[in-house]
């Protein structure tokens, strides 16, 4: 079996090998090559110790204890910018179900491989005559597609649980199950593996918040149906509710009306479909977890059954998880945002271009195709047929048509400071009031959005006292968006939400 192993790789492992160590290419890089898959990093394991390979290898750092040496390899390729070579090691007993308490250098690559996870992780390349090294029959496993421990599975999830994770991760990475139900592909984790993280899914407990963190974001980027099939195995072998127990929630919640499925389905088919469009992370995650609310502010069963608020709650939740599982602020502001505003209601002709604008202005413009794509998913989920019907068509027309028209106090023809100016102030609470007046009324009718009638008008509002400005203000802020009044009691008894 003959490779495409790229030259800084080949640089190395020739350069070890000249001065007489062993040296393999290790791990999930392997398994990728024998699956026809471009690795997205590569790891060299060899004979050499750290400080022999920093002396082969200057332009290197090493400052871990597990024998790990970053060499970097001056490539322009990220995925070979640095290779980590790893001197052969041996792990003896995990007391924090993580970290090993002692390392000791090993002599094979055999012995290396004995430590790893899983059979398909537990494979090298010797680019000499040896070729593949493969102790645990991985290459069986991957014909077979089957997730398999190295070893006694209970052992390995012992000794770091956070393997747990990494075994629904494999799972959903190399197979992905259709949205309906068995596995599309075939991979599967073997029965005694399956069998061993239900009996230790409680040491997760014992894993950082952001380690699991990592290993969901796999799962969720996952391709095709591997999002979906991931999240009913973290739930089937018991290891959601230790992450992640806000999504359990609804589980056998019915909805009510046009809803077919419960609010666990609907969720998963929601973050199904993001997944299969290829959409980004956070469209994902608040695909996921846009309904999540629903259980918790639930009134009523059957046709009488309301959600009333859930947008509102769902957002507070949503940030409640993205903090615990340490996700970015840029990450859990966007999913919040999304979650928050999924609700919206459009219809042609009952909108006007001022309801459209004051959406916009609400939701940011930055926002709307995130936004949208969410809505999308939302709609599949729910099992209508189309994610795009004509009426988002035409609200994506109505966007275009007044994208460009001053929507924020940024695009206003006049700023605070010649306010103060204007009416010889100093700052304050009377500027913005001014300012959300002014935006409140250029979002009625752009026109207006030009010096003459801005200046007129700011005149006129500084002969309002205190309390007179600040009401007309909060009248302004207050105001209900088109997209939420009015028409928003059809919307809601057409959901159910009210």
């Amino acid at each position: 079996m003959k490779f495409s192993i790229p030259e800084p790789v080949l640089d190395i492992i020739k350069k070890l090998e000249a001065s007489d160590f062993q040296a393999f290419i290790v791990g999930g890089c392997v398994r990728d090559l024998i699956l026809g898959r471009e690795p997205q990093d590569w790891d060299v394991a060899t004979g050499a110790k750290p400080e022999e390979i920093q002396k082969l290898f200057p332009d290197s750092v090493y400052e871990n204890e597990f024998g790990t040496v970053a060499v970097k390899t001056g490539s322009t390729d990220p995925k070979l910018a640095i290779i980590e070579v790893t001197t052969f090691r041996s792990e003896e007993k995990y007391s924090d179900f993580r970290h090993p308490d002692k390392i000791s250098f090993a002599k094979t690559i055999k012995e290396d491989l004995a430590r790893r996870d899983f059979t398909i992780n537990a494979l090298a390349i010797n680019i000499g005559d040896v070729g593949i090294v493969d102790p645990f029959d991985g290459q069986q496993d991957l014909k077979k597609k089957l997730i398999r421990a190295v070893g006694e599975p209970k052992e390995r999830f012992e000794e770091d649980a956070l393997r747990l994770m990494r075994a629904v991760r494999f799972s959903a990475e190399l197979g992905g199950f259709s949205a309906r139900g068995g596995p599309a592909s075939g991979w599967k984790i073997e029965e005694k593996t399956a069998l061993a993280i239900k009996e230790t899914a409680p040491l997760l407990k014992h894993i950082a918040q952001e380690r699991i963190r990592d290993e969901f974001v796999k799962i969720i980027m996952a391709k095709n149906g591997g999002p979906y099939a991931g999240i009913i195995e973290l739930e089937a072998f018991g290891l959601l509710k230790y992450f992640l127990p806000e999504l359990r929630e609804g589980i056998e919640v019915n909805q009510a009306k046009h809803h077919i499925f419960t609010v666990w389905e609907h969720n998963l088919l929601s973050l199904d479909y993001a997944a299969r469009q290829n959409y980004s992370l956070e469209v994902r995650l608040g695909s996921l977890f846009h309904d999540a609310a629903k259980p918790r502010v639930k009134r009523g069963e059957g046709e009488e059954a309301t959600f009333y608020n859930h947008e509102v709650v769902g957002a507070k939740m949503t940030r409640q998880i993205l903090e615990r599982l340490h996700f970015s602020k840029k990450v859990i502001d966007k999913v919040v945002h999304l979650v928050r505003w999924h609700l919206f209601y459009y219809n042609v002709g009952e909108v006007t271009e001022a309801g459209v604008r004051r959406f916009i202005s609400r939701v940011g413009l930055e926002h709307i195709d995130d936004l949208l794509r969410v809505r999308e998913a939302d709609r599949i989920g729910s099992g209508v047929p189309k994610a795009f019907p004509y009426k988002l068509r035409h609200l994506q027309f109505m966007i275009e048509k007044v994208r460009t028209d001053p929507i924020g106090p940024k695009m206003l023809g006049i700023k605070g400071d010649e306010i103060m100016k204007i009416l010889g102030i100093e700052p304050g609470p009377r500027v913005g009031w001014i300012l959300g007046i002014l935006l409140e009324e250029v979002l009625d009718d752009p026109s207006r959005n030009e010096r003459q009638y801005l200046e007129s008008r700011i005149k006129n509002l500084g002969d309002l006292s205190d309390d007179q400005l600040k009401k007309l203000a909060d009248k302004a802020k207050d105001r209900k968006e088109e997209f939420e009044s009015g028409i928003e009691e059809e919307i809601k008894k057409r959901h159910r939400v009210s």
